[in-house]
């Protein structure tokens, strides 16, 4: 069977590049079957050079900026994105909010579709009026 070529994946072009097919021991039966018919369908390409893996690292090892540093935007106040303060909210922020009592009606809701029990169902009703 001759060897297929991978397009943009110029790695798999070399077959002395290409890994063999290898699988995890210790799994639940048929995903190593699963692993080795994905890597029949698009082999794995070899690890990365020696320059690739040191740029990975040397980006991982970049110094984080001072936490009192100057503000990057002078114009906006310190308080905006929370739900207190002078600024956007955080629903105009674009961060989603949390409310634990909805959150908890609704699993009451679905609840009581589940089970016809008549507590469940009249606790349901309390809280959906």
């Amino acid at each position: 069977m001759a060897d297929k070529a991978y397009g943009v994946r110029t790695d798999l072009n070399q077959p002395q590049a290409k890994v063999k097919r290898m699988v995890k021991a210790g799994q639940t039966y048929g995903k190593a079957g699963e692993q080795m018919a994905s890597q029949r369908l698009q082999p794995m390409g070899p690890p990365p050079t020696e320059t690739q893996a040191s740029r990975l690292v040397a980006d991982k090892r970049r110094p984080l900026p001072p936490l009192a540093r100057a503000s990057e935007r002078k114009k906006e106040p310190i308080t905006a994105g929370a739900p207190f303060g002078p600024g956007v909210g955080p629903i105009a922020a674009g961060i989603p909010t949390f409310d634990p009592a909805a959150a908890a009606i609704e699993e009451l809701k679905l609840l009581a579709q589940l089970d016809q029990n008549s507590d469940l169902a009249d606790l349901a009703s309390r809280w959906m009026s």
